[in-house]
């Protein structure tokens, strides 16, 4: 039996500031017709140029997915596309109002919350999947990461991540259609090192960070001092390491959440082959250079 393709029952929006810019935007999620795709819409731009979801548009991958098109771009796109992915949805068109994706919680859950229940409409079409005749293997010596992609008719993501952290350890995370992304996957939240925040403020990264949206992992000793500074650059009341070595902001929604995190991020930045891939993706300390340049391979070995 084939599988058909969806879209959204009708419009949702979400409203939020994005990560890295701190800019506040509002989104709408809109359903569309069969074949169209992901298509994003900077609206405060203009409301005819669409930016495919393709890893032909990569542009950025400084800790988040950015896709530029004609000079105009759309940052951090990664958590929204897996949503898409993992609940299903082959057909939408994004309209977005500032540069970047709202954070929202840090996972797709927001808009699983939103979109599952009801949400999504079966179509006439089939589903045109992304399906491969060779194995595609990317590594990357400087970051010790690789992904490799085997043609499958069962698709499946793995992830290993190894940050040679005491605290996260080594951690792995799998899915495959036998399991509910919506439930095991979709709802794992960003993280970030303690060590990192202050670097990354200073770097005009995560200006949208707050201790609602991201897991903070706090790998060595730190000092009330620290601990005290960070709680007013969040403008919240003060924070505490716990014993598991995670900041008291956010309790864990799995033991390795971190894990799963990424591999949301995975299958979020593989929506960029322009579709639904048929194949095994196994992927170490993979990031969203090493997953968008696969995706960029296989995008090569489509148009041969």
């Amino acid at each position: 039996m084939k599988q058909l393709q969806h879209t959204l029952r009708k419009s949702y929006s979400f409203e939020g500031k994005g990560l890295h810019t701190g800019k506040v935007a509002t989104m709408t999620i809109n359903p569309a017709p069969e074949n169209t795709g992901i298509l994003f819409r900077r609206t405060d731009v203009s409301k005819d140029l669409y930016i495919e979801a393709l890893a032909d548009y990569v542009s950025s991958t400084d800790r988040s997915t950015t896709l530029t098109k004609d000079g105009v771009s759309v940052v951090t796109v990664e958590h929204l596309l897996s949503g898409l992915t993992g609940m299903g949805i082959d057909n939408a068109v994004i309209d977005l109002d500032n540069i970047e994706v709202p954070i929202l919680d840090g996972s797709a859950k927001p808009y699983i919350d939103a979109i599952w229940p009801s949400g999504i409409v079966e179509q006439s079409a089939p589903r045109k999947y992304i399906e491969l005749e060779e194995e595609v293997v990317v590594t990357s010596t400087k970051t010790g990461s690789s992904i490799v992609v085997t043609p499958s008719d069962t698709p499946s993501f793995d992830v290993k991540i190894d940050f040679n952290s005491k605290v996260l350890g080594v951690q792995h995370a799998h899915w495959d259609p036998s399991m509910v992304y919506a439930e095991e996957v979709g709802v794992c939240r960003t993280f970030v090192f303690f060590h990192e925040i202050e670097y990354l403020f200073k770097n005009n990264l995560i200006k949208g960070g707050d201790v609602d949206n991201a897991i903070v992992i706090v790998e060595h000793p730190v000092s009330r001092e620290q601990l005290e500074h960070m709680s007013r650059l969040f403008d919240v009341p003060m924070l505490e390491r716990c014993e598991n070595g995670y900041l008291n902001n956010l309790q864990l929604r799995y033991p390795n959440e971190c894990a799963r995190h990424k591999l949301l991020d995975l299958m979020g930045d593989f929506r960029l082959v322009g579709g639904f891939l048929k194949a095994q993706v196994k992927a170490v300390r993979s990031g969203h250079t090493i997953n968008t340049n696969t995706a960029k391979e296989i995008r090569k070995l489509l148009k041969k």
